[in-house]
């Protein structure tokens, strides 16, 4: 089968521990290099990031480089796709590594389901090999952790999905649809394929398909990413005029203000003193469930409370994205 030209666009900043290992599994790729061209977006790392692909771009004609001032991932996003003129749109991320067969798969597999955005299971791996990054890694990827995102969680069957990691889009997606919404800095992905999903486009996620991902590990890392996430999952709101990622980014949101709340007004109305216990003891039961489901001992014990902190510090950012709107809108009027 004759494949398509395909551009792959792989935005980075300060990646010198994992960039090496992205391109080398991406070179790897059973794909006909002649049919690839491979633009890595940088936004102006300060770490041997540079160097490293100016090894790789000296080796590889089809690898090129080009500088994003903006330093942020929508904006490399934007500048790629409009550098690039591949039938395909890669949009990989540098703290992973692919499988093989990831791009004549994903290429193959578009063709065949007239897919717009098509993906595969994002298996998560520590960066760090440590009793936290252990457990971190396992909270990131159970459904009780991270909801429905089925790319993270996994899929034995073919699914329609909200968006995946690495996604293989069609060049006239960009042309329907438009460019990555620069002004969101984390949740651009989830955004453009809201957007896609709304003119009517088809996200596609294949189980045979895979990719591994190096999950940020450390336990300082793991609260301040969620927060981050929190942050973005509300404040994109502040942009646009629809809700641009799916309802269970606002779980983590309901659940804090449902602990506060119930706090304070235990103050006042001893009711609501029972209710926060009774919300606690839901909570951790339904926790202590799905750590069960691992069949490990340590997560038994501790993944609970390692759930606990990652829907707290996520929607402790998605409140602060909350009050900064209101804030927004207040001053504005």
């Amino acid at each position: 089968m004759n494949l398509p030209f395909i551009s792959i666009i792989i935005p980075c900043r300060n990646e010198e521990k994992y960039i090496a290992g992205c391109l080398d599994s991406l070179i790897a790729n059973d794909y006909a290099k002649e049919n690839i061209e491979l633009f890595i977006i940088d936004g102006q790392s300060r770490d041997s990031t540079v160097a490293i692909i100016n090894s790789f771009q000296a080796r590889f004609e089809f690898i090129h480089f080009l500088d994003n001032p903006k330093k942020t991932f929508p904006a490399a996003v934007n500048i790629g796709v409009k550098a690039s003129k591949g039938e395909f749109v890669f949009i990989a991320g540098a703290h992973a590594h692919y499988d093989r067969d990831y791009i004549s798969k994903c290429v193959t597999n578009s063709i065949r389901y007239n897919a717009d955005n098509i993906g595969g299971n994002m298996i998560s791996k520590a960066q760090n090999e440590n009793f936290s990054a252990d457990i971190i890694t396992s909270a990131l990827s159970n459904p009780f952790g991270v909801g429905n995102s089925t790319f993270r969680t996994g899929s034995d069957k073919i699914i329609n999905a909200d968006t995946v990691f690495g996604g293989c889009y069609k060049r006239d997606v960009f042309d329907r649809v438009g460019l990555f919404n620069e002004n969101l800095i984390s949740t651009s992905d989830y955004e453009f394929n809201k957007r896609l999903k709304r003119s009517g486009g088809k996200i596609l996620l294949l189980p045979d398909i895979k990719v591994t991902y190096f999950a940020r590990s450390t336990f300082k890392s793991f609260l301040i990413n969620n927060f981050r996430n929190g942050f973005w999952s509300i404040y994109p709101l502040a942009f646009v005029s629809y809700i641009p990622v799916s309802l269970r980014h606002f779980v983590p949101l309901v659940f804090l203000l449902s602990l506060s709340g119930s706090f304070i007004l235990s103050f006042l109305f001893p009711f609501f003193s029972y209710l926060l216990v009774m919300i606690l003891i839901m909570y951790f039961i339904v926790a202590l469930f799905f750590s069960a489901k691992t069949l490990r001992l340590k997560m038994i014990l501790f993944l609970p409370f390692y759930f606990f902190l990652l829907h707290l510090s996520y929607g402790l950012g998605s409140l602060v994205g909350l009050v900064k709107i209101l804030f927004i809108k207040v001053f504005n009027r």
